[in-house]
């Protein structure tokens, strides 16, 4: 019977969140930092209807030491041609989940999920995300997780 209740528990707790913030339709992992040398693109694609609003948000564990700037540079693409491009800060956010930010000396160790922005669409097509991720100079920085989640 425990059992039972906690699967209930978790279940309620995971619709709660959905309705607060929205269905996953797309998630981008970039863990990885591009450069100039060695571009690392990752895409996904979703049919999406005229007046569907869709939100852009971080998925992010990184540890540094100092300070770090993190771009995502996306494109967007509407029935194969391009549509609109974006530069996101993901730790520019209007709204956090389970940040947890800790501190050390020089060390920084922070993760968090956070809405960076949204867009609403106005004609129905295939969409296609194309995201990459650019850093500061930070020899110290390390990518845990760095997934741009879109959302509806």
């Amino acid at each position: 019977m425990r059992r039972f209740l906690t699967m209930v528990l978790i279940s309620v707790l995971i619709t709660a969140c959905n309705a607060l913030t929205g269905n996953e339709i797309a998630r981008l992992k970039i863990d990885k930092v591009s450069n100039e040398n060695d571009l690392r693109v990752w895409k996904a694609s979703v049919r999406l209807k005229k007046g569907d609003e869709i939100e852009v948000w971080s998925d992010m564990d990184l540890e540094f030491e100092g300070v770090v700037q993190l771009r995502f540079g996306v494109k967007i693409y509407k029935n194969d041609e391009e549509y609109r491009q974006l530069e996101i800060d993901p730790f520019d956010k209007n709204t956090t989940l389970g940040e947890v930010r800790k501190t050390i000396n020089k060390g920084t160790e922070w993760s968090f999920f956070g809405k960076n922005t949204s867009l609403r669409i106005d004609e129905d097509g295939s969409y296609t995300f194309e995201g990459v991720l650019i850093s500061s100079e930070n020899p110290t920085l390390k990518i845990n997780k760095a997934d741009l989640v879109i959302k509806k």
